[in-house]
């Protein structure tokens, strides 16, 4: 039997490609789809919208209106919105898949515990290159160690709202825990003026935002006389909603609790508490 999946912002860039990708799954049927209540899109076909064609499942403007609807629920939108619709799944006992970013302090507190109450997997980034990328960016900084300066350079389309990305985030709790440092005291997001010499523990994480650019991340290991480089490139969402069907149609077949995508891949946690870095 195939999960039936309900997708949020349904008629947003993620959520048209989720669909997408949905109508190309074995194990994933779409079960129903939703957007913000003023959306022009409610009342729309989400196949029409998601351009897959007619699929006889209309938008509507609430999750409450199909919480029955579905085994789990896709949700690549906004924090608040993202809040908002874990409040009403978790009650039901609604599995979810969560790829929101720009989460953070009490909301993403309160996330995470109710995320724990249910089959819940969550990550800033539900493709399978760039949690490989994880893997190895925490092999490559216990090897490199101290020697090596660690920076992360991210590069994204004009309209993405958080800065840093989810992904760049992880990749440098990845990299602290991998050595031992605290990021909040580490961590160096912008630079400016006479600074100084760069301190041997910090870690860099520099943001670029210009044009279509569906996601860039590199982390560089600076030593003295070579440097290592470390780069994933996405070419179009198709990676990210590929991913998080995979995750639906895995999640629901798992004991209650909040994962990571690399529990979905079997690549095992990078660190405690991986899965609340979103």
């Amino acid at each position: 039997m195939k999960t039936k999946a309900i997708v949020a912002g349904a008629a947003g860039r993620m959520g048209q490609k989720i669909i997408q990708m949905i109508q190309q799954s074995d194990g994933v049927t779409l079960g129903g789809a939703f957007e913000h209540p003023n959306h022009s899109a409610v009342g729309r076909d989400a196949g029409v919208v998601a351009g897959v064609g007619e699929l006889g499942i209309p938008i509507k403007g609430s999750l409450r209106d199909i919480l029955g609807q579905g085994d789990v629920l896709i949700d690549f939108t906004i924090p608040q919105a993202t809040l908002e619709n874990i409040r009403t799944a978790s009650p039901k006992g609604l599995s979810m898949v969560i790829g929101t970013t720009g989460i953070t302090g009490e909301g993403l507190d309160e996330l995470t515990r109710l995320a724990k109450t249910i089959r819940c997997v969550m990550a800033p980034n539900m493709s399978v290159g760039v949690n490989v990328m994880f893997h190895i960016a925490a092999d490559m900084a216990r090897i490199l160690g101290d020697d090596y300066d660690m920076e992360i350079i991210e590069a994204h389309h004009r309209f993405k709202k958080d800065a840093p990305s989810g992904t760049a985030m992880r990749l440098a709790r990845v990299l602290a825990e991998a050595v031992n440092r605290d990021l909040d005291k580490v961590a160096k997001y912008e630079r400016k003026g006479l600074i100084g010499e760069r301190p041997g523990s910090e870690i860099g994480v520099q943001t670029i935002r210009a044009g279509d650019i569906t996601g860039d991340h590199t982390v560089l290991f600076g030593g003295i006389g070579e440097r290592l480089e470390l780069t994933h490139r996405a070419h179009s969402r198709d990676n990210f909603a590929k991913g998080a069907v995979r995750a639906a149609a895995w999640i629901v077949k798992q004991p209650i609790g909040l994962y990571d995508m690399q529990d979905v891949l079997g690549l095992g946690r990078m660190a405690q508490g991986a899965a609340a870095v979103v």
